[in-house]
């Protein structure tokens, strides 16, 4: 549908007009059968083959059987096309694969086709029949029709059976020197397809040597399928580039090949020159020279492979001189992609989207070819407007703005609210037009259109932010349409206006007010843009706002279920209660201005995405790592033999190459400051509040703190010394410990450590680097485990370490990660595959069960009773060797809170023994109960555990041990 090229390694699918883009199937079997089937096909629109798809009687597989051993070659051919057509409508013709496989012995090829056909789509079901087909196939390879040879050992190729892959060599071997060019170009594609079913083989066989003598092939279309073939190994293979490695002699028989090859032989010519790095500016100019013409090509996808070899070596040249005729070379072809189908046009403009963001100069005076239609597909607009901002300069400003103000016009609201939105975006982008849009803004919402009026006043907020104290007598109109917003952002934004600019607005209060009404209706969002406003404006005039501000932090902490809003509000009440002055810095502090967004790649990303025009990942704007899986495989690399390490039970077929970096950070977050002394300043706030020393008590917990019988009384983590009461003691981070020393990793050390962080597991992963080269291209999985343990995205890891780690650095990420995976009974080890620019390694690390507790695992008293009485089944351990504070039950309750392991109730035996009971749920809500029995003087614990689900009794078992001796 699409005519965009990239074959499945480096995208996942192909935008193609033909079927011959997918790289290992260009000039394929399938393809050229293909057309046969839909020849057939076509009969049914009153062709002579309708005859074949017709429905014949009860006996049709006996009838197909007796047609299939007759021997006049007419009937018989006519019985293998009604088989294909049975085939093609989805009929399982497989009871017929021997007698089928009989007419194989044929002189004509049209049978022998059809035969081919069949044998490709069910010999992975019958490979042991399959095997009778393939001494057929070896003498094919030897006919004197050449058509018949590539014909041969095409469908061997395409045969994906493990027992016909080793009678695949020898015929391939002839075919990949024989004497004809169409046989050697069908080979080499065929070496791709081996690749794919053994890479071994293909290594040990040396077809990569073979393929790369073929580079020098007389013929192009033969350069181009080698290309195509080493590319496509490239991306699949563990040594990535390491197997296709353009030197001087290969780049100069490819740029030969360029002009005579066909438009997809161009395409993967120009998709691999993309990814070679010219020596200096003088070869990359060279080789644009060599490359330009192919910017005048019918084919889209030749078009766009040859801007993103244009624009990849761009980057050598620094001489604007010579880059300034480039830019017009380039403009027109790209103009030219949006005269298309809207299909197409979409596709063309994700990729101008792109090569905007990295060369605007290159479309900067063609922003009219983006101007909208009245026609066009809303998808397409929406593309173009983005476009079209980043384009905006302030010569075409005023251009732009009357496009868009005409936009805001048009029946569709979702286009409407995105060019409002646009006009916001083009103010905070160019300083010196921002009046200009202000104004045109201003016009819009005169005129009274609901969802105009809205999106308007959501873009003045971020106006009024890039340009404080400039454009703030727009206010009044503003406050005029306050009756008319009712959607929440709307609301919010101007909510903030108003606690922003309170001092400007004689009536804020009421105005604010106004919205207090509806409180408990508006959604979180607005509440706390309320919450905030409302502070603000009590800081601002206390004396007028006194009772709103309690009206607001009572319902805010009291009335609502939000533990967002409930905890902001408690902070600005604890805030205004204790110091007035840091209440004041804190929230009226100066906002840091927003940035224009135009430009929203990152541009590591931004360059990663270029080597990737027109493929999918330029159309979702993602690197191919986040959306690709399962694409790699881990043959071996030349030279190198495979890793059996035994701490992975499973092979890392699924392990992803060209997991793509995208570039994050990791690190702690900073402490919040220390709470001032309630005894200093307050001054006339805190009597207006009527929160004085005296009087004052902190506002009502969400309900009561656990107690432990005897010792202190405990709240809910996080909120004790808001209240001024002691916290339970924090849990203590794992230390991250060896899993892979250096002499494994081959220089790479890993430390690794799983934690709990707000009801989340995260791995805490530290890689040094002890060798003397740098590492990068860093991708992490996880083998099946007990607790479902997988990285939260594939390229997680990728995201918290920087894109290299140079020799003698380290880095440590803090990654999270997801309990949906797969789940198997490895006793709580985790065993992973970590891949760099080196190789992959496997290691293991065990991760506690303490990590995957949910903070919500506090059963009710009465529930707690019931399911321990209920359960009969239990699982028991002794704790011996404690110490007299670890055996206090003061000091192990909230150590144990602290992890999760919530307490429920205590009671003492008459013997002296202390019972204490616990509860705990997993992030997969298995629920277990467990009782710890002390016995004062003998320095041992009784740990009795019970679960519906027992898991993951055993280890939590072992935890409570541990935690119980640290």
């Amino acid at each position: 549908v699409l005519p965009v090229h990239k074959g499945l390694c480096s995208a996942g699918l192909a935008l193609t007009a033909a079927p011959a883009t997918v790289p290992s199937a260009a000039m394929d079997f399938v393809d050229k059968i293909g057309a046969q089937v839909n020849k057939i096909a076509a009969g049914a629109a009153g062709g002579n083959d309708s005859k074949y798809f017709q429905t014949t009687k009860k006996g049709e597989i006996h009838e197909l059987r007796e047609e299939l051993s007759n021997p006049k070659m007419e009937k018989k051919k006519d019985a293998v096309k009604k088989v294909i057509a049975a085939m093609t409508v989805g009929k399982d013709v497989s009871m017929l694969f021997t007698d089928v496989v009989n007419c194989i012995q044929t002189v004509n090829i049209e049978l022998k086709k059809l035969v081919y056909l069949y044998l490709i789509n069910y010999a992975k079901s019958q490979p042991d029949l399959a095997i009778l087909a393939v001494n057929t196939f070896v003498k094919d390879t030897q006919d004197q029709n050449p058509l018949i040879r590539a014909l041969a050992v095409r469908t061997m190729g395409c045969i994906r059976v493990d027992k016909i892959v080793e009678y695949l060599c020898e015929p391939l071997r002839k075919c990949l020197k024989d004497e004809d060019p169409y046989v050697r170009k069908t080979a080499a594609v065929c070496v791709a397809k081996l690749y794919d079913i053994n890479g071994e083989l293909v290594e040990d066989q040396g077809f990569l040597e073979m393929v790369y003598d073929l580079l020098g092939d007389s013929n192009p279309m033969v350069v181009s399928n080698a290309v195509a073939t080493l590319a496509e190994i490239s991306e699949t293979s563990t040594m990535g580039r390491q197997v296709f490695q353009i030197n001087t002699s290969t780049l100069q028989k490819m740029l030969a090949a360029l002009n005579e090859c066909t438009e997809w032989g161009q395409v993967f010519i120009l998709d691999s020159l993309a990814l070679y790095n010219p020596s200096d500016a003088r070869e990359a100019e060279s080789i644009i020279e060599r490359v330009t013409p192919r910017l005048q090509h019918a084919n889209s996808a030749v078009v766009l492979s040859a801007v993103k070899v244009m624009i990849r070596y761009m980057d050598l040249i620094t001489s604007q001189e010579a880059l300034k005729p480039l830019y017009k070379k380039m403009a027109p072809p790209l103009v030219t992609l949006l005269s298309s189908e809207p299909e197409i046009q979409y596709v063309a403009l994700r990729n101008i989207n792109l090569i905007v963001q990295k060369r605007a100069k290159i479309l900067e005076h063609e922003i009219k070819v983006f101007f909208c239609k009245y026609n066009d597909p809303i998808y397409v607009k929406m593309e173009k407007l983005e476009i079209m901002i980043k384009l905006t300069q302030e010569r075409n400003i005023d251009q732009v703005l009357m496009e868009l103000k005409e936009y805001a016009t048009e029946v569709d609201v979702d286009f409407v609210r995105r060019s409002v939105r646009a006009i916001g975006r083009c103010a905070i982008k160019l300083e010196k037009a921002a009046e200009r849009c202000i104004n045109v803004l201003l016009e819009l919402i005169q005129t009274k259109v609901n969802y105009v009026v809205q999106e308007a006043v959501i873009v003045i907020k971020d106006i009024f932010r890039k340009f404080p104290n400039r454009y703030e007598s727009i206010i009044g109109t503003l406050c005029e349409n306050l009756d008319t917003l009712d959607e929440p952002e709307a609301k919010g934004s101007m909510i903030w206006i108003i606690g922003e600019y309170a001092e400007r607005i004689d009536n804020a209060d009421e105005l604010l007010e106004s919205f207090l009404e509806t409180f408990d209706d508006e959604t979180p969002a607005v509440q706390l843009q309320m919450l905030t406003a409302t502070v603000k404006l009590f800081l601002k005039r206390p004396a007028e706002t006194q009772k709103m501000v309690q009206d607001v932090l009572t319902l805010a902490t009291q009335d609502s279920d939000n533990p967002d809003l409930r905890d902001r509000g408690y902070i600005y009440w604890r805030l205004l209660s204790t110091d007035p002055e840091a209440a004041k810095q804190v929230v009226l502090a100066e906002k840091p201005h927003i940035n224009d967004d135009s430009y929203t790649l990152d541009p590591a990303v931004l360059d990663d995405l270029i080597t990737h025009l027109s493929t999918l990942a330029s159309v979702y704007h993602k690197p191919p790592s986040t959306f690709i899986t399962g694409r790699t495989r881990t043959v071996p690399t030349l030279g190198a033999g495979r890793s059996d390490d035994a701490d992975m039970l499973e092979s890392d077929a699924t392990m992803t190459s060209d997991m793509m970096l995208d570039l994050g950070s990791g690190g702690a977050q900073a402490a919040p400051p220390a709470m001032p002394d309630r005894g200093t300043g307050g001054g006339g706030l805190i009597d207006l509040l009527g929160l004085d020393d005296e009087a004052y008590t902190a506002p009502p917990a969400m309900g009561s703190a656990p107690s432990y019988g005897s010792g202190p009384s405990y709240a809910p983590p996080g909120m004790a010394d808001l209240f001024g009461s002691p916290a339970p003691a924090p849990a203590a981070a794992p230390t991250a410990k060896v899993v892979m020393d250096a002499q494994r990793g081959e220089g790479m050390q890993v430390r690794s450590a799983f934690v709990s962080q707000g009801g989340r597991v995260m791995q805490q992963i530290t890689i040094e680097n002890h060798s003397p080269a740098p590492l990068s291209g860093f991708a992490i999985q996880y083998n099946k485990n007990s607790f479902g343990l997988n990285p939260e995205t594939p390229g997680a890891l990728a995201q918290v370490l920087p894109q290299q780690i140079p020799p003698g650095g380290s880095h440590t990420g803090l990654m999270p990660l997801v309990t949906s995976g797969p789940l198997s009974d490895s006793k709580g080890l985790v065993q992973m595959a970590i891949k760099n620019n080196v190789k992959v390694f496997y290691f293991q690390d065990a991760c506690d069960v303490l990590a995957v507790l949910s903070p919500d695992g506090r059963v009710e008293r009465g529930a707690f009773l019931e399911q321990w009485k209920s359960i009969g089944q239990e699982h028991r351990a002794e704790v011996h060797g404690l110490s007299q504070p670890q055996a206090n039950v003061d000091a192990v309750c909230p150590k144990l809170e602290a992890a999760s392991v919530f307490f429920i109730a205590r009671r003492k035996l008459p013997d002296g023994a202390d019972m204490v009971y616990f509860s705990v749920k997993t992030l997969h809500g298995v629920y277990m109960l467990a009782e710890l029995g002390f016995r004062p003087g003998t320095g041992a614990a009784t740990i009795v555990i019970k679960a519906q689900q027992p898991q993951y009794v055993p280890l939590f078992a072992e935890s409570l041990k541990a935690k119980l001796l640290s």
